[in-house]
């Protein structure tokens, strides 16, 4: 009888590069590893007829039973998948029992989406998967994925919003007082600014329409070319400009600081336009990792079009770790014909 060791698989996800495949594992992974403790070496035992020595001895069976991936043979095989499935948990999946069904089910990566919830809730469903990784011995995958910034309008006069029509002209501007069918605030002068006549602008997640006729200091003039309902705080979307922001807000920066504190494998970057943003999180992470910590990969999310202007796309995927490819987003600032060509 000879002891083989199965070592578990970490690799999270791999792009083709030529003929070689890049794997996304992150770095230093032993180390997190050793910190918690875990076992992530596995044994499995295989018989070798004729072979017999008295120095080659193993526990008896009753010794072995671990919970480890020889042990439960009929979910081992999902393991030797290539493909890695990243599943996010929300308040139908906080509970470790369920966490543990869907790492079972296949779930080889949990997403804690840092938008919605407190910070002590995402330790919470961290503690939990670290649990069910220990019980298995079997590496997960932990990403926190970071909100990015919100472009919103303000508010109306009318709590129900208004209705454009086509044609009309609409003037979005930093006056604070509240909409109504012929303006709003809109509270980023770094929108105004780098918006041009001939611009577009999407409202609602492109529900409505908006291009740029006319532009001064602190407003835009613009037409209606798809009319619809505009109501308070939604969304605005510049598929035709790159805005001079960072990727990261406040809340992102105390969020960052807090997922290398309770030690998430990977962060997601949100609204990353050229790969300057990919520069900054890595900056911002050297300075709150602690000597000899487990470092936290980086991934991309591509859900701007400025990400493939130029040689952006190349250089943010030579910065990174891995890249997401946010397509829902993706499908409101491009047509979504182009998203799969993307």
């Amino acid at each position: 009888m000879k002891i083989s060791p199965v070592y578990a698989n970490a690799a999270l996800l791999s792009i083709f590069r030529g003929n070689t495949v890049t794997s996304f594992a992150p770095p230093a992974l032993e180390i997190r590893s050793a910190q918690r403790n875990l076992q992530t070496r596995l044994f499995s035992t295989t018989a070798e007829p004729g072979i017999t020595s008295s120095s080659s001895r193993v526990q008896p069976p009753q010794q072995q039973q671990e919970t480890t991936v020889a042990a439960i043979p009929k979910v081992s095989q999902r393991w030797r998948k290539s493909t890695k499935q990243l599943a996010t948990l929300g308040p139908a999946s906080s509970t470790k029992e369920m966490i543990e069904t869907l790492f079972l089910a296949g779930a080889d990566i949990f997403r804690l989406n840092f938008s919605h919830g407190s910070q002590e809730q995402k330790k919470e469903l961290l503690m939990h998967i670290r649990e069910v990784e220990e019980k298995y011995s079997h590496p997960i995958a932990i990403l926190g994925d970071l909100q990015g910034p919100k472009l919103r309008v303000g508010e109306f006069s009318n709590p129900n919003g208004e209705i454009l029509e086509k044609d009309q002209t609409f003037r979005l501007d930093l006056d604070e007082a509240q909409g109504d069918n012929t303006r709003v605030m809109l509270p980023h002068p770094e929108i105004i600014e780098a918006s041009e006549v001939g611009h577009v602008l999407l409202v609602d997640d492109g529900k409505v329409k908006l291009t740029v006729i006319d532009k001064g200091e602190k407003h835009l003039d613009c037409r209606v070319d798809v009319p619809g309902k505009i109501s308070n705080r939604k969304g605005v979307n510049t598929p035709d400009s790159v805005l001079d922001i960072s990727p990261l807000t406040p809340k992102d920066r105390s969020d960052l600081e807090y997922m290398i504190k309770i030690g998430v494998d990977w962060v997601a970057l949100s609204f990353v336009q050229q790969p300057g943003d990919i520069e900054e999180i890595h900056s911002l992470i050297d300075q709150h990792l602690a000597e000899d910590a487990f470092r936290p990969a980086v991934m991309a999310k591509i859900e701007k079009p400025s990400c493939f202007v130029g040689d952006n796309l190349e250089r943010i995927v030579d910065l990174c770790d891995g890249i997401m490819v946010a397509r829902g987003d993706l499908g409101v600032e491009c047509a979504p014909e182009d998203v799969p060509l993307l």
